[in-house]
């Protein structure tokens, strides 16, 4: 982060002298015993080591080993300013910033999203991500400590090889680092209502059984399938979404795929109505996806500006986009389909919905086409 000042304020004493503060691995450096007539920041510098205190000023002013929060410099600010003591805008905004370490014995995804659904909490947060993925024996550990050591913060890991973990946990106690094993208390957990011990195996979700290549089939279909190709074989999907134009039908159909589901999908338009197999279909579950007009015809110009084509046309008309959403919405109710509003929704969080619509209709057993009357979600 870079300093502020030097900043002139005119005549006053020296520094107080202060006790040694400890906060985390945080170290500012209060310059004392400066006369009037010199010049010096009007509030701690960031020091990266401990050995930095002992370094001189020019003209041999010595540098006093203080580590401070900013809130007791700004206290102590007043006793030899003159004037109110201004903070200036995001002076301590270095206080929030980490570098987090992820580390993992395997492909890091679980690892990645767990970090980045608890960062997902916090505000104006500064973190600076450390991706450490495939880490299995000790002398790859060995590698990647000095990138540890060069930026000291938290580490996350799932390591179940022994030897690796202790080698990590040793060189983050020596280097007075945070570390976490994210899993361990949910394999714990785990191990006591099943009452058997966990493998300790690394990836066991990324091994390449039948579930894996039917994933792989799953994604295949779907991208086969997208708006409205190869209706002929839309029986053989899981989940059929159907959706004016840019109601996000695609995106959410191939997050569901790499989820295991076969999903096809079409776009409903007033003027070209679908093939008449939507309306016969038996095995897949049929979801409606609809949004606010203004939230469309937003979507909708901007998807026409990253295409360089003009926004003056029927497509971003206000009044021509709600004949378009009542059109769809009048086949939802037809038909019985569940409906998803996605306007304020994410692809994850819609996806969420229609596999919960999926999960309903299974344990129900139903019919036709899953539902009596239209499930507006």
């Amino acid at each position: 982060m870079e300093s502020v000042g030097p900043v002139e304020i005119g005549d006053c004493g020296a520094l107080p002298d202060f006790s040694r503060f400890e906060q985390g691995r945080g170290r500012l450096r209060i310059v004392r015993g400066l006369e009037s007539s010199r010049t010096y920041p009007c509030y701690p510098q960031p020091v990266d080591f401990p050995r930095s205190m002992s370094t001189s000023l020019p003209g041999e002013w010595p540098v006093a080993g203080v580590e401070s929060l900013p809130e007791l410099v700004a206290r102590i600010v007043p006793w030899f300013m003159h004037g109110p003591f201004h903070r200036p805008a995001g002076a301590f905004d270095h206080v929030n910033r980490i570098h987090l370490h992820l580390v993992s014995d395997s492909t890091g995804e679980t690892l990645e999203m767990i970090g980045k659904a608890a960062l997902a909490q916090f505000d104006n947060a500064d973190v600076v991500r450390h991706f450490w993925p495939m880490v299995r024996s000790r002398q790859h550990l060995q590698r990647i400590m000095p990138e540890l050591e060069a930026n000291p913060g938290l580490v996350l890991y799932t390591l179940v090889n022994e030897e690796t973990r202790l080698r990590l946990e040793e060189c983050c106690r020596r280097l007075d680092f945070p570390a976490v094993p994210v899993l361990d208390r949910v394999t714990e957990a785990l191990e006591a209502a099943l009452g058997q011990e966990a493998h300790g195996r690394p990836g066991r979700q990324h091994v390449m059984d039948q579930a894996y290549f039917d994933r792989v089939d799953a994604i295949q279909f779907t991208i086969a399938h997208d708006d409205g190709i190869g209706w002929e074989n839309w029986e053989e999907a899981d989940i059929l979404l159907a959706g004016v134009s840019r109601s996000s039908k695609t995106p959410t159909s191939i997050y569901l795929a790499n989820r295991g589901y076969k999903v096809a999908n079409i776009p409903l338009v007033v003027e070209s109505l679908p093939p008449d197999k939507l309306f016969q279909l038996r095995h897949p579950l049929v979801v409606g996806l609809t949004s606010t007009p203004e939230r469309l015809v937003q979507i909708r110009r901007n998807r026409l500006l990253s295409l360089n084509e003009k926004t003056q046309t029927d497509y971003v008309d206000n009044e021509r986009v709600k004949k378009e959403i009542a059109f769809a919405r009048r086949m939802f109710a037809d038909n019985g389909w569940p409906v998803i509003d996605v306007t304020r929704r994410s692809i994850e969080e819609t996806a969420a919905a229609v596999i919960k619509l999926l999960g309903e209709r299974r344990r129900e057993g139903a019919g036709q086409h899953g539902f009596e009357g239209v499930k507006a979600i």
